[in-house]
């Protein structure tokens, strides 16, 4: 069997596997919306794996019996047990692949599939978000019990940046300490990371929402090209997002209809509902990201340095510790505002994990002071 067969059978073998899926998902949905969505989605993957048939018809390759692996067998297992948003963040992810995977084929990638895909994983992207953690609730209540919707991102991002800039600051300052206690070599040691640290920090979120924001753009004059091309495409996906959203099919068909009607307002429509961005936005401004970054890291850094800016030795190292452990508790504490754990539980892990990495610094540096002196 040549390469080229071998890649028509895996693509025919991926589509048949994804309309069993989503036959699977329409077949035991609740929601009847969501499962007239699951039952069209199904449809256009057997319209794709009809394609790869006439691919394997056309190099005289037989059609293989239809058989399903043992990943889709345990994701149909699962969703049947546990509800479709279970299985629905993986499902997700195969489509964006199978999306990537159709552009650089030569035959397919001049054919809508691509796009199809790629709608596919939005579609069910719109889905998840208005499922909380990708449960159902019986299913959540048996798994986990009860749990709590968190959403603070902003506050992740600030106890996650302090945490790091107290952590790694910490452990380099006791460090430094076991080497030479001296409190002028640990207060530039101390100093020295946390304006390496908060710099790093901030360079690299720089980078990240700004490349962020320059892949937004691409893909937004993406949907624009699409959009100027092949309109009524586009209003079939957002019929099926609306669909996705809870509106009924003619409600969201008639929607999708006038919002096409305008270019202008069926592009950010478009960006909103699909890439899930604001086209004003674009995820937010690089700059103040990174200086978010730094703010938060040095604020964190400074807490194991500030002793050493009144004192010096033994004295210094033990308010350093002390100050460290409380901040460290502090931040275990916060992070339970995301988690819903106990208070003592995260705040005491936090602090003995901190406690562990600093003391384990220590006695490196202790042993380097040793060799060096002698």
């Amino acid at each position: 069997m040549s390469d080229t067969t071998a890649r028509y059978r895996a693509n025919w073998q991926d589509e048949i596997e994804s309309a069993a899926l989503y036959a699977t998902l329409a077949e035991i949905e609740r929601n009847p919306q969501l499962a007239t969505v699951y039952r069209r989605l199904a449809a256009v993957e057997a319209e794709h794996a009809r394609f790869w048939e006439q691919q394997l018809t056309a190099a005289g390759a037989p059609i293989p019996p239809r058989r399903l692996g043992w990943r889709t067998r345990a994701l149909i297992w699962l969703a049947r047990r546990f509800g479709p948003a279970f299985v629905l963040p993986t499902i997700s992810g195969l489509e964006q692949r199978d999306s990537l995977d159709y552009t650089a084929q030569p035959e397919s990638r001049a054919t809508t599939m691509p796009a199809q895909e790629g709608s596919h994983a939005r579609v069910l992207q719109t889905i998840l978000a208005r499922t909380p953690r990708g449960l159902e609730g019986p299913a959540l209540a048996q798994l986990e019990g009860r749990h709590r919707a968190s959403s603070g991102n902003a506050l992740r991002a600030a106890v996650l940046g302090a945490s790091d800039g107290l952590l790694s600051n910490f452990s380099l300052v006791m460090g430094v300490a076991g080497a030479n206690t001296s409190g002028q070599a640990v207060l530039v040691a101390g100093v020295a990371g946390l304006l390496a640290g908060a710099f790093s920090m901030a360079l690299g979120e720089w980078i990240s929402v700004q490349s962020s924001r320059e892949l937004y753009e691409r893909q937004i004059a993406i949907e624009r090209e699409e959009l100027e091309q092949n309109p009524a495409e586009e209003q079939e996906e957002l019929a099926l997002i609306y669909q996705a959203k809870g509106l009924p099919e003619e409600q969201a068909r008639a929607l999708a209809a006038r919002l096409i009607a305008d270019r202008a307002i069926a592009l950010d429509t478009l960006a909103r509902e699909e890439l899930g961005v604001d086209p004003e936005e674009l995820g937010g401004s690089a700059w103040e990201a990174g200086f978010s970054s730094f703010f938060l890291f040095a604020v964190g850094a400074l807490v194991p340095v500030l002793p050493f800016l009144f004192t010096s030795g033994l004295p210094a190292v033990a308010l350093s510790v002390v100050l460290s452990a409380l901040g460290l508790f502090g931040i275990g504490a916060a992070i339970t505002l995301l988690t819903g754990r106990s208070v003592w539980y995260s705040g005491m892990r936090q602090v003995l994990v901190g406690l562990a990495a600093a003391a384990i610094t220590f006695g490196i540096g202790r042993l380097i002071g040793v060799s060096l002196g002698g």
